[in-house]
């Protein structure tokens, strides 16, 4: 970094007219407007869209907004001083008034139209004209572009108020469920998973009624309806194209909907390019080139993800190609959920299915990306030899899928220089016995694999993580005498591993590009407790903050966002004690702890 860059990132930014000086709207100005829009905004009414990129829309903004809470975290990255959170311009803008904002900042937001496939079948039900030319942005309004510390971000209001897309709603947020969307953003990048970012959260003096479950129902479904306060949460992303959204033009090309249909899907494609992919696809090349590397690089992006995902037992809950950020990262936190019990088949959102299950999302991404290659399909139709690599990326996708899961469980098994070539029947018969004994033993998958990354002597450190009351008709005895066994094998493998690299630093070379791996039982442990985080972001210990919150206490919120934004951290022993442990048996099955409907 140069002395000038040096000295531009420590000065921060304290001031709204200071941060409107990186303004940049690459989508306003590349991109094509819906021609029946008005230019003000004002544009709050169901209707359908048949062309453009975007709608512009003006913010509706929330009464009386109060400061609940800001990413430090974030706000450390982007230069803006903490002061800012709570400085009035700042607050006015990011809930939702942007009559005011100092130029070159625009007194207009905007949304975007998109396509929805649910697991690769296209839908248009959820349109209220039955076309799909109502389905999109509903409640999401962006209303800044900016390029700071050469970073280019999109930042969009959560519950701004209403917009063409709103299908009859009111476009707005509460607090319950904007406060998981900022926890989980910034806990999801704290674990190291790509994902939207959150900025800050504002709650308003604003009601509005919601269906929700009264207090320990047990019902599937809300079975009252309450009285929430409006919020609105700031995301930030690099962009928040979707898959869906690519869906929707191809849709329009298929249909021949209008004269500008390919055209139109051209151009989104080069801006998702221009904004997720330049450092790795070079502009410069014909269309076709850059969409055979487009689909190489979203599908490692993607396969990665799923592979991160499930690393920290993360549940999307709703993966459709609404859902599915094109650059790759974790996007729209509604139903989603971390697993307590291990359960290949745990799905927080009743609506899901078990296609969205845990260890189902290797499956949904991969309808998302036949989704994503039948959306670019149409620009290669004349380029039979580009056609032809294309239809190879997109049948190799199970294949990168499988690869890189593999990956995920060595490294979380320590297992990441362990020589495969010779250790394969030993390493695939020890994970199908862990398999087995943690889906027969109910145990937690958070704590077990971090007790597990200390390498304990016997299996008394695991058992921490065992929920002995819901074993049921297990035997305790042989379940015990089979971890006893599976422990013992373990250690061999992770011995063998430290020989395999001490013997051949080749090993190491071949697998992670380092000189040498961890040579003792020591480093491989302390290699597995950056993989195997200790804090997890459980429901339960989301709903006391937000319930909390809404008496106007936040003390217990800014506890969770602290603990959470260092998941792997040790911390002390009373945040240990607290947050460290077993869910308690009297909360499963609770609605709105251990499952959801939705979230408004």
């Amino acid at each position: 970094m140069s002395n000038r860059q040096s000295q531009q990132n420590s000065v921060k930014i304290t001031t709204l007219t200071q941060l409107a000086s990186s303004a940049s709207y690459s989508l306003l100005d590349s991109l094509h407007r819906d021609p029946d829009a008005t230019s003000s905004g004002i544009d709050y009414q169901p209707r359908q869209v048949f062309s453009g990129h975007y709608v512009p829309v003006r913010p509706t903004p929330i009464t009386n907004p109060k400061y609940v809470a800001h990413s430090k975290n974030l706000f450390l990255e982007l230069g803006f001083d903490d002061s800012l959170a709570t400085s009035p311009d700042f607050v006015r803008l990011f809930s939702g008034d942007l009559s005011q904002v100092p130029e070159p900042m625009r007194q207009v937001g905007w949304s975007t139209g998109y396509a929805l496939s649910i697991y690769g079948t296209e839908y248009i039900q959820q349109c209220p004209f039955q076309t799909g030319n109502g389905y999109g942005d509903g409640r999401a309004i962006s209303v800044f572009e900016a390029v700071i510390n050469d970073q280019r971000w999109e930042m969009q209001l959560k519950g701004g108020g209403r917009t063409p897309y709103c299908r009859g709603a009111d476009g707005r947020a509460v607090l319950r469920s904007s406060i998981r969307e900022f926890l989980a953003q910034e806990h999801m990048h704290a674990l190291g998973v790509p994902t939207s970012r959150s900025l800050s959260l504002y709650v308003s003096t604003d009601k509005v009624q919601r269906p929700w479950y009264s207090e320990d129902s047990r019902s599937e479904n809300p079975d009252i309806l309450i009285s929430e306060s409006v919020a609105i949460t700031t995301r930030v992303a690099p962009s928040f194209i979707r898959v869906g959204q690519l869906e929707l033009f191809a849709r329009r090309v298929r249909h021949q909907e209008h004269a500008n249909a390919l055209q139109e899907l051209e151009k989104i494609v080069l801006h998702l390019i221009q904004r997720e992919y330049a450092d790795v696809i070079d502009k410069e090349l014909p269309l076709a080139a850059q969409i055979i590397l487009l689909a190489k690089e979203f599908r490692s992006r993607l396969t990665s993800l799923i592979g991160q995902w499930i690393r920290v037992g993360f549940c999307q809950g709703n993966f459709n190609s609404d859902n599915c950020a094109a650059g790759g990262y974790t996007l729209d936190y509604g139903p989603f959920g971390f697993c307590d019990v291990f359960d290949p088949q745990y799905s927080p959102w009743t609506g899901g299915g078990l296609h969205f299950a845990l260890m189902n999302q290797p499956n949904a991404a991969q309808k998302n990306f036949d989704s994503f290659c039948s959306a670019l399909r149409p620009l290669l139709s004349a380029e039979h030899d580009f056609l032809r690599q294309f239809d190879e990326i997109q049948e190799g996708f199970s294949n990168v899928m499988h690869t890189q899961m593999n990956t995920m469980w060595a490294k979380k098994l320590g297992f990441e220089h362990l020589n495969m070539n010779n250790h394969q029947q030993l390493y695939n018969s020890m994970l199908s016995e862990l398999d087995k004994l943690m889906k027969q033993t109910k145990v937690d998958y958070t704590i077990f694999f971090r007790e597990l990354s200390s390498i304990p002597d016997d299996i008394t450190p695991l058992q921490k993580s065992f929920y002995s009351d819901l074993a049921g008709g297990a035997d305790e005895q042989t379940l015990n005498h089979r971890w006893k066994v599976w422990l013992d094998d373990w250690k061999v493998l992770i011995n063998i591993s430290i020989s395999d690299i001490s013997g051949d630093n080749s090993i190491a070379n071949s697998t992670n590009n380092n000189v040498s791996g961890p040579q003792s039982t020591k480093e491989i442990s302390a290699h597995m407790k950056l993989v195997n985080p200790k804090y997890i972001l459980r429901e339960w210990f989301v709903v006391p903050a937000y319930q909390q919150a809404v008496e106007g206490n936040y003390e217990l919120l800014h506890e969770l966002q602290d603990v959470m934004t260092q998941p792997y951290a040790e911390l002390s022993k009373d945040i240990e004690a607290k947050y460290y442990r077993l869910k308690p048996t009297q909360l499963f099955e609770v609605g709105g702890l251990s499952h959801l409907s939705c979230s408004s």
